[in-house]
């Protein structure tokens, strides 16, 4: 098999290819899972050592990057499971009869300040702080208890011992450390962790809060768009994130396809966007799918803080912070489903939220689509590529091929028809290594790693 083109320098024919180190199933073979083992999120931290995945049943996966072993050369890059535990159970709102979900809904890590890490997850509702810590010793020789923990008779104490730390395996510990709850009245979509290492936002339909990370049973309401009468709500607000280096500045997007960027210095409640961006719609494309397919998935910021990505159903765009009139890049992800809205619609297809992401010098950018497919960007060549994540194509070390779709006429060899798609195999979640290209892909019950071929 082989791939034309390596990011971030895409060109045909490359002598660097991607290749898979490591196949890694969530939990089942994919004729047997269920709902609860579908991902809903993927996220590596700060250095890229460890990678987070989040799905519907409220667990959280955290793989860890093997180091390089002269022995192994070809284990160079391989993530294998680092720890899982519980994050969230469903719970019941008996006020209004809700059922809240334990599904995961966002994940974010926060930067390492000592040897135990950090990471912010949330379902619908609550969001929680957990620390991540590693215990290879253990403590014995108490004076008040037995080794086993039974506490002794105080009259049999004769003698003081010191007590000594002896070796044991390795453990990983999870532990939740706060709870962030009833502060949503809607679903939460998103969660970004503020360059100050202080403060995080979280963000629902309506609203977006600010949290100190170490008081939980109070946030400030720095955006709220939920009008007097609710028959009058044209827009909900779909995505949010802070500058990744000014500490004052956010952005969120809307189910209207625009990006506002708020200043909180300008005031305490950011109902007044500094910058709007928006691109004007062509009259003539106008039809009934337009403002769905015109709703913002996801919206990132780049890792130099310049520009911003942003998702919707059939394309992904760049825009300059200092342009607010139309994005200075625009990737079309599956243009030909535009004939296939129809059906989308009715299969409610047409409502998936696919995410995006940058690599680390922001040069090339990836998202999800159909079929298991998920399509990179070189932006200085406008080059672009689609692979697929499948275990019948994906075996360890073997090199991708670039998949194409046939929307009509004759279809060539390798070629896939648009009308053979299958659109209950989606890749909505991606994450991109911050310095190196190793990339995550999930796909339904399934996590797929990909990274550069070592020639």
């Amino acid at each position: 098999m082989t791939f034309s083109g390596a990011f971030p320098k895409l060109k045909v024919p490359s002598t660097k290819t991607w290749r898979k180190p490591a196949y890694i199933s969530m939990r089942r073979s994919e004729d047997d899972w269920d709902r609860a083992d579908i991902i809903s999120t993927v996220e590596f931290n700060f250095s890229g050592d460890l990678l987070a995945t989040g799905d519907k049943g409220g667990r959280v996966v955290i793989f860890q990057r093997e180091q390089e072993n002269k022995s192994r050369p070809h284990s160079r890059g391989e993530y294998n499971v680092y720890s899982t535990f519980q994050s969230h159970e469903p719970e019941f709102d008996y006020l209004k009869s809700l059922e809240i979900e334990e599904k995961i809904n966002k994940i974010r890590w926060l930067p390492q300040q000592n040897a135990a890490h950090f990471l912010l997850s949330t379902n619908d509702k609550t969001i929680k702080l957990w620390k991540i810590s590693e215990r290879d010793k253990r403590a014995e020789g108490y004076n008040l208890k037995d080794d086993d923990g039974r506490l002794r008779d105080p009259f049999r104490i004769t003698a003081l011992r010191v007590p000594i730390l002896k070796p044991m395996d390795l453990m990983v510990e999870a532990s939740p450390r706060r709870i962030f709850a009833n502060a949503h009245t809607y679903h939460i979509n998103s969660i970004s962790v503020n360059s100050d290492h202080e403060t995080y936002l979280s963000a629902d339909d309506l609203r977006i809060n600010l949290w100190n990370l170490e008081i939980t049973d109070r946030s400030f309401n720095i955006v709220d768009i939920k009008p007097a009468n609710m028959e009058e709500l044209t827009e909900v607000i779909t995505a949010a994130e802070f500058h990744p280096h000014q500490c004052n500045v956010f952005v969120y997007s809307s189910s209207k396809g625009t990006i506002r960027l708020c200043d909180m210095r300008d005031s305490a409640l950011c109902d007044r966007h500094s910058k709007f961006f928006e691109e004007p719609e062509d009259p003539s494309s106008r039809s009934f799918f337009s403002e769905i397919i015109s709703s913002i998935s996801d919206v990132k910021f780049s890792h130099s803080g310049r520009y911003m990505m942003t998702r919707d159903y059939l394309s992904v765009k760049v825009w300059d912070l200092n342009m607010e009139s139309r994005p200075v890049e625009t990737y079309q992800v599956h243009e030909y489903l535009r004939s296939k809205l129809c059906s989308l619609y009715e299969n409610d297809c047409i409502f998936d939220k696919f995410e995006c992401c940058w690599n680390g010098p922001d040069s090339a950018i990836m998202t999800g689509s159909y079929n298991n497919f998920f399509r990179m960007f070189d932006r200085s060549t406008r080059r672009d590529i689609t692979l697929e994540a499948s275990r019948e194509s994906s075996k360890p070390r073997a090199i991708l091929k670039p998949r194409k779709v046939c929307t009509g006429g004759k279809r060539k060899k390798d070629e896939i028809s648009v009308d053979s798609l299958d659109f209950n195999k989606k890749i909505l979640h991606t994450a991109w290594h911050p310095k190196e290209n190793i990339i995550a892909v999930a796909a339904t019950n399934n996590l797929y790693i990909f990274q550069d071929k070592v020639n």
